[in-house]
C-alpha cells in the first residue's frame, strides 16, 4: 500500500515545488520591474508590489507582455519618457525577449547595459533623442537579436561593427541619424532590411545589400554602388608637379569632352530616326536579355476615358515551353485561352486601374479579343528566370471557382507582367469603402456571408495545392478579392511570395503584418489564417484595417482588439457596418462569424486554428437561424 502511494506523493511534492518555484520567479520579476520603474520619469500606477506581474499570458501591469507566466516584453511607447534609459534593473528577467520605448523623449547614449540582455530578439528605440557614438562592441553577445530599430535619433560616428556578428539579424533600421563612415560588410544570410537612409555615410555599399530597395540608402550623398545609380569611381589624385603632366591632363579632358558631345549627337539622331519609323511599338524587337520590346500602356488617369496605349516599361519573356521568346511573345500558362501577342496589347486602348505596393495595373481592351488586366511588377526578382517560369506554370495549373486564373505572363529581369481577366464589379475593398455614388447597392448580410465562404474555400484550396509554401497566399486583403457578376469572390495576387524580393515582401505583404512576425521575425503557416480573420472583421464591420494600425505597432491586430473591446454585450450594433442590410433572424449567425474572425486573429500562433478548421466552421454558417 505504501509502495502504491509513493508515486502520488512524489507527484504532489513535484507540483508543490513547481508552484513555489513559479511564484518565487514571479515575485523576483516583479521586484526587478519595480526597480526599473524607479528609474523612469513617469508613474506607472498598475506596477505595484505584491502580486506577480504575469499570470500565464495575461497581466494587469501596463506595458508588460507575458508569455507562459514570465515577463516576455516591455512596451512603453509614446509615453513622454524623458532622461536616460537604465536597463540594468531588467537583467534578472531571463524570459525578456522584446523591449520597445519608441516615440518618447529619452536622451543620452545608447543604454550601456543593453548587451547584457543577451536573450533579446527585438529592440525598438526609434523616435527618441538618443545621441553620441555607439561603441563598436555595443551588441557583442546579443546572438538572438533579430530586429534593431534606432531610427530618428541623434547617433553619430561609425556604424558599430558588432552588428556584423549578429547571425540572426533580420531587420536593421538606423535611418535619420548622423552615422558617418562606411557601411560594415554585412553578410547575414537572412538579413532582409538595412535602412541607413539620411545619415552621413560614404563609400561603396556592400555587395550583400546591393539588391535591397534604393530608398534604404537615400540621403547619403557620398554613398555609391548598387542599388543606387551612383557609380563608385576612384578619385583622380591631383598632380604633384605642374608643367607637362598638367598640360597632358588638360588635353585628355578636352578630348573626352569632344567625344562625349559627338556621342550625344549620334544618340539624338538615332532617337529621332526611331521615332519616325515606329510610333506605336517603340523599340525594335530584342534579342538579348538586357534589352526588350517596349510595352507602353495606359497614360489615362483613373477617371479619364481610356487612352491609346502609351507607357509601362521594357519587358522581355519566354514561351510556355521555356524557350527564349520571339519578339512580342507572351507565355500563356493555360490551354484553350484565346491567344494574343504583345503587339496586340501595345495597340489596345488602355486605362489605368490603380497603382499599388507592387506596381501599376492597366485595363487593356483588345480589338478584336478579350478585355484583360495587365499588372506590372517591379519588385519580383526573388528568383532567377528558370525558377520564375516554373513557378508561373505552377500557378497556371491552379483551378478553382474562387481563384482568378492567370492567363499569361511576360518576363524581363527588371520587370514582370502578369495578365488576368478583367472583372467589371471591381474589388471587395471598393464595395466596402469606395462605393459611394455607385449604382450597385451596399452588400447585405447574405452576400457578405457568400463572399466569406468563397474566400475561405479558395484559401483552403491554395493550402491543399501548395503545401510546400509557408504562405500559400501571402497578400490576402479586400483589394485582392474581386467580385464577379454574381458577387462570387475571386482571389488575386496569390502565391507570389516565392518570387518577390524578400525585403519588399517584408515591408508590404499582409501576411508579414501578423503577430508572429513582430514577435519572432518570420511568418508561419497560420499567417494567412490571421489575414483571413482580419478580412472577416473588415467585411462585418466595414472598417478599414489600416486605420487601426498605430504608428510603431508592427503587425498588431488592432481591428480585432477594437472589436473585442466593443463587443461587451451579446449584440452591439456599433461594431457592425451600418450599411449591412437583411440581418433579420441572422444575428446569431453573424455573431458566430465574428467569433470565427476573432479566433483567426489569435495572437499566440499555437492557439490559432488551422485553415481547414476555419473553413469547416465557416461552412456551417447559414443566412438565417433555424
Amino acid at each position: 500500500m505504501a509502495s502504491q502511494a509513493a508515486p502520488w506523493l512524489l507527484i504532489f511534492l513535484y507540483l508543490a515545488y513547481s508552484t513555489i518555484t513559479v511564484e518565487s520567479a514571479g515575485a523576483e520579476e516583479g521586484e526587478a520591474l519595480l526597480r526599473f520603474k524607479a528609474t523612469l520619469s513617469i508613474d506607472l500606477p498598475s506596477w505595484i508590489p505584491g502580486p506577480a506581474p504575469c499570470t500565464l499570458n495575461s497581466t494587469t501591469w501596463e506595458g508588460v507582455i507575458c508569455f507562459n507566466g514570465r515577463v516576455w516584453g516591455i512596451q512603453l511607447e509614446n509615453r513622454s519618457l524623458s532622461g536616460t534609459l537604465n536597463l540594468r534593473p531588467l537583467i534578472p528577467l531571463p524570459g525578456l525577449r522584446t523591449i520597445s520605448f519608441m516615440g518618447n523623449k529619452l536622451e543620452g547614449p545608447l543604454p550601456p547595459h543593453l548587451k547584457l540582455l543577451g536573450a533579446l530578439k527585438a529592440v525598438y528605440l526609434s523616435r527618441n533623442n538618443f545621441s553620441g557614438e555607439i561603441p563598436a562592441d555595443a551588441f557583442v553577445g546579443m546572438r538572438s537579436l533579430k530586429k534593431l530599430f534606432l531610427s530618428n535619433n541623434g547617433f553619430v560616428g561609425p556604424v558599430p561593427g558588432s552588428l556584423v556578428g549578429l547571425g540572426k539579424l533580420l531587420e536593421l533600421r538606423l535611418d535619420h541619424n548622423k552615422f558617418a563612415g562606411g557601411i560594415p560588410s554585412f553578410g547575414q544570410r537572412r538579413l532582409t532590411i538595412v535602412d541607413v537612409s539620411f545619415n552621413r555615410l560614404e563609400g561603396a555599399i556592400p555587395n550583400r545589400l546591393s539588391r535591397m530597395d534604393p530608398a534604404l540608402f537615400q540621403g547619403n550623398p557620398k554613398l555609391c554602388g548598387a542599388p543606387l545609380t551612383v557609380i563608385c569611381n576612384n578619385k583622380i589624385q591631383p598632380a604633384k608637379h605642374k608643367g607637362s603632366s598638367g598640360w597632358h591632363l588638360s588635353l585628355i579632358i578636352i578630348i573626352a569632352c569632344i567625344i562625349s558631345l559627338l556621342l550625344l549627337l549620334l544618340l539624338l539622331l538615332a532617337l529621332r530616326r526611331r521615332q519616325k519609323t515606329s510610333k506605336v511599338i517603340g523599340r525594335p524587337c530584342a534579342t538579348t536579355e538586357d534589352d526588350g520590346e517596349k510595352l507602353e500602356l495606359g497614360t489615362a488617369s483613373k477617371h479619364q476615358q481610356p487612352a491609346t496605349a502609351t507607357a509601362a516599361g521594357p519587358v522581355e519573356g519566354k514561351t510556355s515551353g521555356g524557350r527564349k521568346s520571339e519578339c512580342g511573345r507572351l507565355a500563356f500558362v493555360q490551354e484553350g485561352r484565346e491567344r494574343f501577342e504583345l503587339h496586340d496589347l501595345l495597340r489596345a486602348s488602355a486605362e489605368v486601374l490603380g497603382s499599388g505596393n507592387f506596381g501599376s495595373s492597366f485595363k487593356a481592351v483588345l480589338s478584336p479579343g478579350p478585355t484583360v488586366v495587365v499588372k506590372r511588377f517591379k519588385e519580383m526578382n526573388g528568383v532567377g528566370r528558370e525558377d520564375f517560369n516554373e513557378h508561373m506554370r505552377r500557378i497556371g495549373r491552379l483551378s478553382h471557382p474562387n481563384l482568378l486564373p492567370l492567363i499569361a505572363y511576360y518576363y524581363k529581369r527588371e520587370d514582370k507582367l502578369l495578365i488576368t481577366e478583367f472583372i467589371a464589379n471591381g474589388s471587395l475593398a471598393h464595395m466596402l469603402h469606395g462605393n459611394r455614388g455607385s449604382t450597385l447597392p451596399p452588400l447585405d448580410w447574405p452576400t457578405r456571408l457568400k463572399i466569406v465562404k468563397g474566400v475561405a474555400r479558395g484559401l483552403a484550396y491554395l493550402y491543399d495545392e501548395l503545401p510546400v509554401l509557408t504562405l500559400p497566399h501571402g497578400h490576402l486583403k479586400s483589394s485582392n478579392v474581386l467580385l464577379n457578376d454574381t458577387f462570387q469572390p475571386l482571389l488575386t495576387d496569390y502565391a507570389l511570395v516565392p518570387v518577390m524580393n524578400s525585403a519588399h515582401a517584408t515591408q508590404v505583404m499582409v501576411a508579414y503584418k501578423s503577430p508572429e512576425v513582430a514577435q519572432f521575425g518570420l511568418p508561419s503557416k497560420k499567417s494567412d489564417v490571421w489575414s483571413l480573420g482580419i478580412l472577416i472583421l473588415e467585411i462585418l464591420t466595414g472598417k478599414f484595417p489600416a486605420n487601426f494600425l498605430h504608428k510603431g505597432s508592427s503587425g498588431s491586430t488592432d481591428l480585432a482588439t477594437w472589436v473585442g473591446l466593443v463587443m461587451e454585450e451579446e449584440w452591439n450594433s456599433e461594431v457592425f457596418d451600418c450599411d449591412m442590410r437583411d440581418t433579420e433572424n441572422g444575428r446569431g449567425e453573424i455573431q458566430k462569424l465574428l467569433k470565427i474572425g476573432l479566433d483567426c486573429c489569435e495572437e499566440i500562433v499555437e492557439n490559432r486554428m488551422e485553415m481547414r478548421e476555419a473553413l469547416e466552421r465557416i461552412e456551417e454558417l447559414k443566412e438565417r437561424e433555424d
